[in-house]
């Protein structure tokens, strides 16, 4: 199953052979890795060059290592996409929230669309509950936020298309650092939910058109609330 490797960069080879078997299939999302010393033994190495290996799979996203649980295969293209991304951003310093906006207003409008018409009774039914909570948590941001990442997340899923799901996994520490500058400002909270109502009612009366009105004009508001939240001119 495994091959002893080489002495020089023991645990990129480890890593070669882990990742390997996760691309092609034969380790699958749930599956747990042998222990530290059983790999050890199988790779023909010290547990110290295993233990370098397993921190870069997780590093990667395509491992979780757990303290009594051991280290399993994630469902690694969300948890992949946003270690990629997120290393991208600090490297090349692209963080920016004109970025994520611009990004926001290109895809999220056609995920509205796309989740009115695909929307499960189920879907449905957990945007109410996040619209819900987050019209108790006006003066909450910590449940207020995770609500909305909730919300918008879910018309994600409602799409029923894994790589907008992956999509949106992959940039949800962003959003979150995007929707606390927004609860900042005086009255964000509130503009927000104007919004999210709106596209709930899109939602539940299925018209395509309306969710993507919604969705464009919330983004607006968003951009506009992270401009003054981070000090911007917004005079022409």
């Amino acid at each position: 199953m495994y091959q002893p490797v080489e002495r020089s960069k023991l645990f990129e080879r480890i890593v070669e052979q882990i990742q390997g078997r996760i691309e092609r299939g034969e380790l699958r999302a749930g599956d747990r890795l042998p222990p530290e010393r059983e790999l050890a033994t199988a790779f023909g190495a010290s547990r110290t060059a295993v233990r370098e290996a397993l921190k870069t799979l997780a590093q990667m996203g395509l491992v979780d290592m757990r303290p009594g649980r051991g280290t399993v295969v994630t469902d690694n293209t969300s948890d992949a996409m946003r270690s990629s991304l997120g290393l991208m951003l600090r490297v090349s310093h692209l963080h920016s929230p004109d970025a994520l906006v611009e990004l926001r207003e290109i895809i999220e409008p056609e995920i509205a669309a796309l989740a009115v018409a695909r929307a499960t009774d189920a879907h449905i039914e957990a945007l109410r509950a996040a619209v819900d909570t987050m019209e108790r948590s006006l003066r909450l941001a910590d449940a207020y936020i995770a609500a909305d990442n909730h919300f918008h997340r879910t018309l994600a899923l409602a799409t029923q298309n894994p790589l907008i799901v992956a999509l949106a996994d992959s940039i949800v520490g962003l959003l979150a650092e995007q929707r606390t500058l927004i609860f900042s400002v005086a009255g964000g909270p509130e503009r927000g939910q104007v919004f999210h109502k709106t596209l709930l009612e899109a939602v539940e009366r299925r018209d395509i058109e309306r969710a993507r009105t919604a969705m464009r004009a919330h983004l607006l508001q968003v951009s506009a609330d992270v401009a003054v939240a981070v000090g911007r001119d917004l005079t022409p």
